[in-house]
């Protein structure tokens, strides 16, 4: 194995295997570490256990706990953008899903990629190496900034000045130094006196900038949350039926960014994006499977789905939507239950 890899060679192998930028640097712990271990401590990650987790933290710490011997973390990111008709997106009959949502999983996609960059370093160099996207132990935004892949904007998305934030982050942990490291951009912020993404946001859940309280996103209730929707948050939450883009959306930065050249992100019907809330709305656990499986949707499954879907259900406020809400009244999910009756009492007010 030689004392130090090659940056360049690095940088190319995973350009050969579809990764739009890389960043390379020490395998060192996070700059905002201390950050993180005070938004944990506010309980801002709500229900999100995982997050704090011992271990978890323990990892974040010292990256060695992961990897011994690890000296060099690669940093990669695979831009996932596609433009679509707004009016679609907003139309209420409709749940809106985020972006990144609307081809394969990207857990698999970029696994896959990863996975072949690091045997690549394995067969050449003999070293060990560990591969990472999104279910890690890391603080990959941060690593992506300290990488020079972006700066944290006030959103805390990792933002490219010149590629917008609609990526994702993979890493692979190596256990040789390198030749070539990356450095931050010049700036650790460039988005000055903008705050378009905090007074977009419907449900305020930005309490202060470069601050994300989950407990108020729409991501974390129509994804992460896996009971009830807090009430107070329903009507907040418009049409969408998985995750929110209206932060991304809304940055200037995202004009620059051009669109995906992963064929597996690629949108090939209207219903990945909007689908109509009367399909829905009736979709049993086969029908679910059989449209989501192999999408970042799968993993909720299909009674949070549907219960994201009452709620926008109940945000149309359309008689359209009655008779499949009645029939909810008997599923066998008591969560689906509560928030069709909350859906049809809402029609009924409105």
């Amino acid at each position: 194995m030689p004392d130090r890899l090659n940056g360049a060679d690095i940088r190319a192998l995973c350009a050969a295997h579809g990764f739009d930028r890389t960043g390379i640097i020490p395998a060192e712990p996070s700059p905002m570490l201390d950050a993180y271990l005070r938004w944990i401590g506010n309980g801002m990650h709500g229900g999100m256990n995982y997050l704090a987790r011992p271990d978890r933290v323990a990892r974040r710490q010292d990256l060695s706990v992961i990897l011994p011997g690890v000296q060099t973390l690669v940093v990669v990111a695979l831009d996932y953008r596609q433009l679509f008709p707004a009016d679609v997106l907003a139309d209420p009959s409709r749940g809106r899903i985020t972006c990144y949502a609307w081809g394969s999983d990207y857990h698999d996609v970029m696994m896959a990629r990863l996975e072949r960059v690091a045997a690549a370093l394995t067969e050449q160099f003999g070293l060990s190496q560990r591969a990472y996207v999104d279910t890690g132990p890391l603080l990959e935004r941060s690593h992506g900034q300290r990488a020079g892949l972006g700066f944290i904007g006030k959103n805390t998305m990792l933002i490219h000045p010149r590629a917008g934030s609609l990526f994702f982050l993979g890493e692979i942990l190596l256990t040789s130094a390198c030749d070539d490291y990356d450095v931050p951009l010049a700036r650790a912020s460039m988005c000055g006196s903008c705050t378009r993404c905090l007074s977009a946001c419907p449900t305020d859940a930005f309490p202060q900038p470069y601050v994300l309280d989950a407990r108020r996103c729409i991501s974390y209730w129509t994804i992460e949350h896996k009971d009830d929707i807090a009430e107070d948050m329903r009507p907040m939450m418009g049409n969408w039926v998985f995750g929110c883009d209206i932060c991304n959306d809304v940055c200037p930065f995202q004009r620059f960014a051009g669109e995906t050249r992963t064929e597996a992100f690629q949108l090939t019907d209207v219903s990945r994006a909007a689908p109509r809330l009367t399909d829905l709305l009736g979709l049993t656990h086969e029908a679910f499977a059989a449209r989501f499986r192999g999408t970042p949707l799968f993993r909720t499954g299909r009674d949070r789905l549907v219960r994201n879907a009452c709620v926008a259900a109940g945000n149309w406020a359309s008689p359209e939507a009655i008779p499949a809400l009645t029939h909810l009244l008997g599923d066998a999910s008591a969560s689906v239950q509560r928030h069709a009756r909350w859906a049809l009492d809402r029609i009924s007010a409105l």
